[in-house]
Formats: structure tokens, C-alpha cells, sequence
């Protein structure tokens, strides 16, 4: 069985898709990936189709919420993103970059054993079906400019900034 919710973020409606074997797509709202685009991703990633389902997707909505408020450092949710081997591999090390830090695809490359595999760390990347939580807004050029994200460069700007106000005012 698969479901579906929306929520709606200080930066914008947030798609959030999971399988019972977890979740498997967040993805931001945009022109180019409206609701009916992002149902259809995850009905093409489970085989089958989706219902809305606000109750399912509660624990999930709960982490992003705390996640927005600056109470989230890291996210505890069962993930089943759909992926070739490399691209589970570039996903898993995205996980390990820390709340307030960006890394470099190069860097990447060199975390999951393949040094010379920078463009296909971006390619990987850049298809992240699961963002926020596992977070490809952290990975930037190696000259630390803001290089592409599929939800825009202004938003991935904002998740950075928040992420280093949330390190800031976070409780000691």
C-alpha cells in the first residue's frame, strides 16, 4: 500500500510519500513538479497506486515540523527510496553530513570509495527523491558556491540558512 500527504513548509508545500516498507519520496511542490507529477513518481516507485492519507504520514510530518522549528538536528524515520546500488551508496553518505555543514561532491565521492566519481556523486545527488532528510541541499560546488538543486537554488540557500539558525538558537 502506498499513500501520500502534503505539508506546507515556511518554504513551501512539501510532498511526502511512503510504502509500508517506509518512506520513499519528499519532495518540495514547484511549477515543474506539481501534486499530480509527485503522485505519480510514487506510484511508479511502488507499483501501484496511492491514496492520501494524512493519519499514515503523521510521525513524518512531525519530525519536518520539528525539523522547521529548529528543534530537529537529524531525522529517525524508516527510509525505502527506489535507487541503482550507487545511487542508495550517495544517498546513505548524505545522511552522515551534519545539521549546518555543507560537504563537496568530491568529498562524497571519496566518502563512499570512488574518488574520481564527483559528476556521478551530482548525478546521484540531484536525484534524491527524499529531500530534507536526507539532505543533498548540503552538498555544494567545490568552490563552496550553491550549485544546482531540483527545488530551486533560493530555497536550498534558505534550508542552509535556517539549518545555521537552528545550530545557533539551538538550547545548550
Amino acid at each position: 500500500m502506498s499513500f501520500y500527504d502534503i505539508y506546507t513548509s515556511e518554504v513551501g508545500p512539501i510532498f511526502i510519500g511512503a510504502s509500508d516498507a517506509g518512506v520513499r519520496r519528499i519532495d518540495f511542490i514547484t511549477i515543474e513538479r506539481d501534486e499530480a507529477t509527485c503522485v505519480a513518481l510514487l506510484e511508479r516507485d511502488c507499483g501501484e497506486p496511492a491514496a492520501r492519507d494524512h493519519d499514515a504520514l503523521a510521525g513524518v510530518t512531525g519530525q519536518l515540523r520539528q525539523y522547521f522549528a529548529g528543534r530537529r538536528r537529524s531525522f529517525d524515520l524508516p527510509l525505502a527510496p527506489a535507487g541503482t546500488p550507487f545511487q542508495q551508496r550517495v544517498w546513505m553518505a548524505l545522511r552522515e553530513i551534519p545539521l549546518g555543514t555543507t560537504t563537496t561532491y568530491g568529498h562524497i565521492a571519496s566518502m563512499i570509495g570512488r574518488p574520481t566519481a564527483a559528476r556521478a556523486v551530482g548525478a546521484a545527488n540531484g536525484r534524491n527523491p527524499i529531500s530534507i532528510v536526507v539532505p543533498c541541499h548540503r552538498v555544494v560546488g567545490a568552490d563552496g558556491s550553491l550549485t544546482g538543486y531540483a527545488s530551486g537554488v533560493a530555497r536550498k540557500r534558505w534550508l542552509l540558512d535556517h539549518e545555521q539558525w537552528a545550530m545557533a538558537n539551538a538550547p545548550q
